[in-house]
């Protein structure tokens, strides 16, 4: 069974989100976990939490994703960005306690010209401070583009850090299709050749999740630019391949395309008929 679901907003709660996927032939999604923008974060409705884990059980729901805000940089030159990057993550896995079948996503972060071993070892440095004995939150690493300075964009990158992280057995990677592409990976000529890359690198047994997402650039611009499924460079015969393939098919989907629910319906009809049962 195809695994897929889209973004969808918590402003009107976590049930809410729940019923809103199953409306669309989902059975998961990804939320923020505060302003992707900036950093606030909404009251816990511990009950509202409950109501969601009863409603996913019951609907066999796939693990959700939380995705960590945009502003969460743990490599940042800056070092009042550093600790509220290490208070965000650590807030965001005690919350999520309460959350059943639930990871976490978060992007590396950017060095802004310290380069990439510093940013290697702050960005292990807030995982080692956040992350705690006994979580139940499995925490994943984002595959980025590459543009900037962006750590992540490549799965060497990715691999540092999770060679220092204590918690290791609750790491893992989110492969994001886009960022690859744009990343210079050829997910639409080589899938299998990128696939093994990451083997080597990191281990198929780490890649828990996959943002699948079109791109609006080539292969290697390096711009992270998202397109809805099959209007863009990587295409839906591409696509096809990715959810049919052996190391993926079982994995969990997630729809960041520009789209509305509507859209993100229309998208997940289009790759359940793509996925062969």
């Amino acid at each position: 069974m195809l695994h897929i679901g889209c973004h969808l907003s918590v402003s009107k709660g976590f049930l809410h989100m729940g019923k809103e996927a199953v409306s669309i032939g989902a059975d998961t999604f990804q939320f923020f976990t505060r302003n992707p923008r900036g950093g606030s974060v909404r009251k816990l409705d511990i009950e509202d939490v409950q109501a969601l884990n009863h409603f996913m059980k019951e609907n066999h729901f796939a693990p959700i994703l939380a995705h960590a805000p945009y502003t969460l940089n743990g490599c940042s030159k800056t070092e009042k960005t550093r600790q509220f990057a290490v208070a965000a993550m650590t807030e965001d896995l005690q919350r999520l306690e309460y959350v059943e079948h639930c990871r976490y996503n978060f992007h590396p972060g950017s060095h802004v010209g310290q380069g990439v071993d510093t940013a290697v070892d702050f960005i292990a440095d807030m995982l080692n401070t956040a992350m705690f004995s006994g979580q139940k939150t499995t925490v994943l690493l984002e595959t980025m583009a590459g543009k900037g300075t962006e750590v992540g964009r490549n799965f060497t990158e990715l691999a540092r850090i999770l060679d220092k992280i204590k918690w290791i057995d609750k790491m893992g990677v989110c492969l994001d299709t886009c960022h690859v592409f744009d990343g210079g990976y050829d997910i639409v000529e080589r899938l299998d050749d990128v696939l093994r890359e990451f083997d080597h690198c990191i281990g198929l047994d780490k890649l828990k999740a996959v943002h699948i997402n079109d791109s609006k650039n080539t292969l290697g611009s390096h711009k992270d630019r998202h397109e809805k499924i099959g209007q863009g460079y990587i295409g839906i015969e591409a696509f096809t391949r990715i959810i049919n393939h052996p190391a993926l098919r079982n994995l969990p989907f997630y729809l960041e395309t520009p789209n509305d629910l509507a859209g993100y319906a229309s998208e997940i009809s289009v790759l359940r008929q793509a996925y062969r049962e």
